[in-house]
């Protein structure tokens, strides 16, 4: 049959028992009596095995210990758990961690024979299935990571690789960095990829309306309540939520997610029955949540649970390869988006981005390829078109040589910059500043600016 099959269990005569009658069937089978030695080959073969059988109770480590390792280094390996009669509900605990199931010792033939094929047939139908979508999602994914570095490469196929399982996943690193966009590409290769993909900022709402936009409420639950509404667990179920900004969840919420990570299932705002549903959990923060579990902020069982899987973002500071073809993905995006025909980065431009640390990461790259596209003088983003603090960092921070001008000759010169790139349209220009057409029409008649004013004087 070509797959094969890894035991684990510290009776002799168990293994014995299952090597036999499995490779009877035609099957590769390795045995292991410590499960310590089985971690380390597993995760060093390659490929590992196709199905793991696990006693639940070894002198030498818990099977539900081993079960966690072997899920976080992989999550695509079935594994059924074989236990006596005195420790069924660990079992059932081991199905909820994400056993394929388990078998009470002494099992019938028959049982082992339908259960592993079972295991191993769901097995290569997800991954069919995964290959599929795969190569149909390389088409049509939107929003796909632009990247040539191998740093971010490394990070970008571990997301694919943890996408086939239904493990919680944490993404960490600094804001900006495209965490949302990673949870994303979890999703869209995962078996819900079929199913809605649903994102919340934890941090960008109070906690009563992060409790209701999440769970739901009830007709009449609060002041304003006129009817009942679907929470995101809802709109999510059978599919990904993504909860950006974790770290930020109140303690009170933090215990509520736990239950629904725990038993699938809450109860929204004003009810008193609870709901069920199939939601996987992408998490993500820019914050330190080991520290703040230390300090008491953050549950550590919650933080278990979200963690089961990590993937640590670099900043974009440390992929220099990427920025130019980040650079010239936005490009294309932005000058679709504002209608200009701008077609390329001129090369002083592209060295002061090279120069400069984007403490605001790919996000912060975007913002400022979409300000040059609507600043350009041409067909090509120049010097000129980049904020003060990129094309000349030493003149932004007031660190380096050269003349610094005034606040106010600088707001002249940009307020000049803009309105001739509108040509004069104010309402355009108030937008492209970030001001308020009032405050426009104030600086123009501070700065006595008129139609026909030339260059800004520099």
């Amino acid at each position: 049959m070509g797959h094969r099959i890894i035991i684990c269990d510290d009776e002799e005569g168990m293994r014995r028992y299952l090597t036999k009658m499995l490779g009877g069937w035609g099957y590769g089978v390795a045995a292991y009596a410590s499960p310590l030695e089985m971690l380390r080959v597993i995760k060093e073969a390659d490929p590992p095995g196709d199905l793991l059988l696990l006693d639940i109770k070894m002198p030498e480590m818990e099977g539900i210990e081993v079960l966690n390792r072997v899920k976080k280094a992989l999550p695509e390996m079935p594994v059924i758990m074989m236990t006596g009669h005195g420790t069924i509900e660990s079992a059932v605990e081991a199905m909820k961690l994400g056993a394929y199931d388990y078998m009470t010792k002494p099992f019938p033939q028959e049982k082992l024979s339908a259960l592993v094929r079972n295991a191993l047939e769901q097995k290569q139908l997800r991954e069919e299935n995964l290959q599929l979508k795969k190569e149909l999602q390389d088409r049509q994914l939107p929003n796909a990571p632009v990247f040539v570095s191998r740093r971010f490469g490394e990070v970008y196929q571990l997301a694919l690789r943890v996408a086939e399982s239904h493990s919680s996943v944490l993404v960490l690193g600094e804001s900006g960095t495209g965490k949302e966009l990673i949870a994303a590409a979890v999703h869209y290769h995962s078996p819900r990829a079929q199913n809605r993909f649903v994102a919340i900022n934890c941090a960008a709402l109070s906690e009563t309306l992060l409790e209701s936009q999440l769970f739901g409420h009830v007709k009449g639950a609060f002041t304003g309540a006129v009817q009942a509404q679907k929470g995101l667990l809802d709109e999510a179920d059978g599919g990904t939520l993504f909860l950006d900004e974790v770290g930020d969840v109140s303690a009170a919420l933090q215990a509520k997610l736990l239950r629904v990570l725990q038993e699938g299932e809450f109860i929204p705002v004003g009810a008193t029955r609870p709901r069920n549903v199939d939601v996987r959990f992408v998490a993500a923060t820019n914050k330190d949540l080991e520290k703040e579990v230390a300090e008491g902020n953050f549950r550590e069982d919650l933080y278990y649970r979200l963690n089961v899987i990590a993937l640590d973002l670099p900043p974009l500071r440390e992929r220099p390869e990427d920025l130019e073809p980040l650079a010239e993905h936005f490009l294309v995006k932005s000058a679709a988006k504002t209608g200009h025909r701008v077609r390329g980065i001129s090369q002083e431009a592209l060295r002061a981005m090279r120069r400069y640390h984007w403490p605001g990461n790919v996000r912060e790259l975007e913002n400022v390829i979409e300000r040059g596209v609507i600043l350009a003088r041409d067909e090509e983003i120049g010097l000129d078109a980049l904020p003060l603090k990129v094309s000349e960092p030493g003149q932004a921070a007031g660190t380096e040589s050269g003349p610094v001008m005034s606040l106010r000759a600088a707001e002249r010169i940009q307020v000049i910059r803009g309105l001739r790139q509108t040509r004069w349209h104010k309402s355009r220009t108030a937008e492209l500043l970030g001001i308020t057409r009032k405050t426009l029409d104030r600086k123009i008649k501070e700065f006595g600016l008129r139609p026909d004013d030339g260059e800004p004087a520099e």
